[in-house]
């Protein structure tokens, strides 16, 4: 079944402020994990921490989120944009933000708040691993809401037509929409790759890290199986998702700068659980 994409990015607008669904799933990604955590805490699962600690780990998380989610982006996919115009880096209302980077201001928001609460960096990790997911969920969906961050296209019979996309340069929204009606845009059918990514970064990991999480672990054995399940499964959906249109592809006419930023972080999740092996239990406190 071929579906046009047909929604309104904006979820809600009141004179000059709108409220973007991105937005609103970043909220729901943090007030979940603000959810989860806080029953986590309560259940002892990070000894010597109260929810009011808690609150303070996922505030400092939130801002390694946005900064390092901007920032590395900027340097990952944009750096050219950034020598010729530094500011741009301020500008995120503008879009663009990268997981890797994210992920990076996580764990530095995490290391700093350890070290104030003398805990192991890697118990932290691994206490806020499982909490991540749905927010990634969402995330795809923003994207997919924004209809940006789509995949190639597909003849498999069934997709979503993107009228972002550059087949559809200078067509307007109406035209679009009566040339889909006759079935004539069907051939410009492209992979929902951003609900892949929601099925697999966000269903699909939460289940299995909650799961695997829902009794104590080894340090190093929660993080391991977080970066090992996201490296994989992002580096299986670059194969489907459109390139970065200001990088394209790297090399062979396939490798992304997404699959070259996910190799480390299977390198890292299978070290990690192989160190896991040998590291103590952080027993949940009664």
């Amino acid at each position: 079944m071929i579906l046009l994409h047909d929604i309104d990015p904006i979820a809600l607008g009141l004179g000059p402020l709108q409220v973007h669904w991105y937005g609103i799933m970043y909220l729901l990604g943090f007030g979940l994990a603000w959810w989860l955590g806080n029953r986590r805490v309560r259940a002892g699962r990070l000894p010597g921490v109260n929810e009011q600690g808690y609150g303070d780990l996922l505030f400092y998380a939130m801002l390694g989120v946005v900064l390092g989610g901007r920032i590395g982006y900027v340097f990952f996919y944009a750096f050219g944009d950034l020598l010729k115009d530094p500011l741009m880096l301020f500008r995120i209302w503008e879009g663009g933000m990268s997981f890797h980077g994210g992920l990076i201001g996580v764990v530095v928001a995490c290391w700093w708040w350890s070290r104030r609460h003398r805990l192991h960096l890697f118990d932290t990790v691994d206490f806020v691993a499982p909490l991540v997911p749905p927010g990634l969920g969402f995330g795809r969906l923003g994207n997919y809401i924004g209809g940006e961050l789509f995949g190639k296209p597909t003849e498999a019979g069934w997709g979503v037509v993107f009228p972002r996309a550059p087949e559809f340069a200078g067509w307007s929204a109406e035209q679009i929409k009566a040339e889909f009606a006759t079935g004539a845009l069907d051939k410009f059918a492209r992979h929902p790759s951003q609900l892949y990514q929601a099925a697999l970064e966000g269903l699909v990991m939460f289940a299995v890290l909650w799961w695997f999480s829902r009794r104590p672990r080894p340090r190093y054995a929660v993080s391991g199986m977080f970066a090992l399940l996201y490296g994989c499964f992002r580096f299986l959906v670059e194969f489907v998702r459109v390139p970065d249109q200001q990088i394209g592809y790297l090399a062979f006419d396939w490798l992304t700068m997404g699959q070259v930023l996910s190799l480390p972080l299977i390198g890292l999740g299978l070290f990690w659980l192989w160190l896991s092996r040998r590291s103590p239990t952080l027993a949940a406190a009664h």
